[in-house]
């Protein structure tokens, strides 16, 4: 049988699902679209296409298929710096010092174990990690 208004909400009050209501809290950000984002944050659009298809951004769609747009929050701008700081390592000097493979570090910095910039200008574009801070142990 199909889902008609009626049978969704039949079932909704038999099983005693809520229906959705939007939240009155206002979303800290601007809703940009792509395109806009990336002309503020100086990349190109296919970075960020890139990052939210990855998961390291977040993104807002009206619907599935619908243009996807982004908050511009401080914490999304800080992201994304001129100069890598300071100590800070390329791609394959991480996945050296951690000892793991590049999708595993892309993975520990998608599920927010590792921190992460994107260096938008000079010769070595691209994300630069964290140091893994040094343990003392006795072996």
């Amino acid at each position: 049988m199909s889902y008609t208004a009626s049978r969704v909400q039949s079932l909704r009050h038999h099983w005693g699902i809520p229906c959705h209501t939007k939240s009155d809290k206002p979303q800290e950000g601007e809703l940009v679209t792509v395109a806009q984002a990336a002309d503020r944050l100086g990349l190109a659009p296919s970075t960020l296409h890139r990052w939210l298809g990855d998961g390291f951004i977040a993104g807002e769609q009206d619907t599935p298929g619908a243009p996807w747009r982004i908050r511009l929050t401080d914490e999304l701008r800080a992201l994304f710096v001129e100069d890598a700081p300071d100590g800070w390592l390329a791609m394959l000097e991480a996945t050296l010092a951690y000892g793991v493979s590049r999708q595993t570090l892309l993975q520990r910095v998608k599920h927010g174990e590792l921190k992460a910039v994107h260096v938008r200008t000079g010769r070595r574009k691209g994300l630069r990690i964290e140091p893994p801070t040094p343990q003392n142990s006795l072996f």
